[in-house]
């Protein structure tokens, strides 16, 4: 049987001209969206949003080109601009009957929730955004030898052709080094869970680089155009990070306080995929963004 979230339904949501959201959704109460990361799908949330579900609703999609979702090609750099993604997010909350709703993202998701905060400012009420920088700061901090540790950004954000095609020639490979390599502890990870990560990244090496792509470009231009307007998040935000920092050379809480004036910054002791190894601390992170 595959992995799921318990008792959480399953249905496809319309969000745009001819792209539905694959989205679980569980529980009963103020409404919360949880966006998954690279290379995942919404099964990262399993544990913290069965937690959630006790006293909320509780959505997690697979972003457009992940997962189970639709996968659109890459007409322009719209397609995949974050923008797009973000549109996507407050579109599926509509669908489902919430005006106004809390979101959380991690690392690809992360992104995607950054920029639905700064476009939709009165919808989204509170922001948690786990193990990332803004795109425009990611570029900026990458420098040296440490941007080794980047490497796929760096592929990715090339013109169409090469990367796909050096992708998906070692797919499993290629996405499994990350469940590898950026997991403290490989149980967080159980074998069928990694097993439908991989399955999911495999299907979508085209729309997961485009994804990528426009980070690289339109993604960073939509960030300076607001760094320049002197743009904030107005919402309670709460990001949690790896000590990347120390690392790479940087403040990772004064970056995120540039943006986010209402800024709950921590340092997590765990490796990337912080909802899957440790979801109680994401969970209490949660919780107390949720009651600010």
């Amino acid at each position: 049987m595959a992995p799921a979230i318990p008792d959480f339904d399953h249905q496809r949501v319309p969000v745009a001209d001819g792209v539905s959201l694959h989205t679980a959704i569980g529980g009963q109460g103020d409404p919360v969206v949880l966006l998954h990361g690279f290379p995942q799908t919404h099964l990262m949330w399993r544990d913290v949003a069965v937690d959630l579900a006790a006293d909320h609703t509780v959505i997690c999609p697979d972003l457009r080109g992940y997962g189970a979702s639709d996968k659109p090609a890459e007409r322009d750099p719209a397609t995949y601009a974050k923008r797009t993604m973000a549109a996507d997010v407050v579109a599926l909350a509509r669908e489902l009957g919430h005006e106004r709703f809390a979101l959380a993202g991690h690392d690809r998701g992360a992104l995607v929730a950054f920029r639905a905060g700064l476009d939709h400012p009165g919808t989204i009420t509170h922001l948690a955004c786990l193990d990332v920088l803004p795109t425009l700061d990611m570029w900026g901090v990458l420098h040296g030898a440490t941007a080794a540790v980047a490497f796929h950004l760096y592929l990715m954000a090339q013109p169409p052709g090469l990367p796909e095609a050096m992708i998906a020639a070692s797919a499993d490979q290629f996405f499994g080094h990350f469940l590898n390599v950026w997991t403290n502890d490989p149980r967080a990870i159980p074998a069928d869970v990694r097993a439908a990560y991989l399955d999911a990244s495999r299907g979508a090496v085209t729309s997961i680089v485009a994804d990528y792509r426009a980070s690289a470009g339109i993604d960073a231009e939509h960030d300076q155009a607001d760094r320049d307007a002197g743009a904030t998040l107005r919402m309670p935000v709460s990001v949690l990070q790896q000590d990347w920092g120390a690392a790479l050379g940087y403040d990772a809480a004064s970056v995120w306080r540039a943006w986010a004036p209402d800024l709950r910054h921590a340092t997590v002791d765990c490796g990337h995929f912080m909802a899957e190894e440790a979801p109680e601390r994401v969970t209490a992170a949660l919780r107390e963004l949720l009651a600010r």
